[in-house]
């Protein structure tokens, strides 16, 4: 059955055959294009940035284990890592770029500084400091960046 995807669409297949089966790609696209060919021809073209990003996505926030059966369940799971990939994309331009982990990509950010055992302190339902295993090697450059995060807005 047709997807409802809340604005126009076009939708093209592209049929090959491989090892004397038929593959079918689907392209979907919201963009207003006079034909299949002229729709290829941009996609072969676009940049290797949704590549690269997809690629740190993946490894950053583990998404080769993490697939769901149901369509319902992959879609709230794409959106929550749309809102982790977004955090993850703040954090590091307003706490970590300025710091000796700008060189570190999601991957990085996600196993190095965001498993550092810790605890978060609240006074009247806000946080108010977070307390970092002072032994772990990044603790402490960690806290420098968390000074300059601001959580209230």
């Amino acid at each position: 059955a047709p997807m409802d995807y809340g604005r126009p669409i076009q939708t093209f297949v592209k049929k090959r055959l491989k090892k004397g089966k038929f593959l079918h790609s689907y392209y979907l696209t919201t963009l207003k294009v006079p034909s299949k060919g002229y729709l290829m021809s941009l996609y072969d073209n676009r940049g290797g940035a949704e590549v690269e990003q997809f690629r740190s996505d993946k490894g950053g926030l583990h998404l080769a284990t993490r697939q769901k059966g149901g369509f319902l369940a992959q879609q709230g799971l794409i959106l929550l890592t749309d809102l982790a990939h977004n955090l993850l994309a703040d954090f590091y331009h307003f706490a970590l770029s300025d710091s000796r982990f700008h060189t570190y990509g999601q991957k990085r950010i996600v196993n190095k500084l965001l498993n550092i055992p810790g605890k978060l302190i609240f006074e009247n339902g806000l946080l108010s400091r977070v307390e970092l295993l002072s032994t772990h090697e990044n603790a402490e450059d960690l806290c420098i960046c968390l000074k300059k995060y601001d959580f209230t807005e």
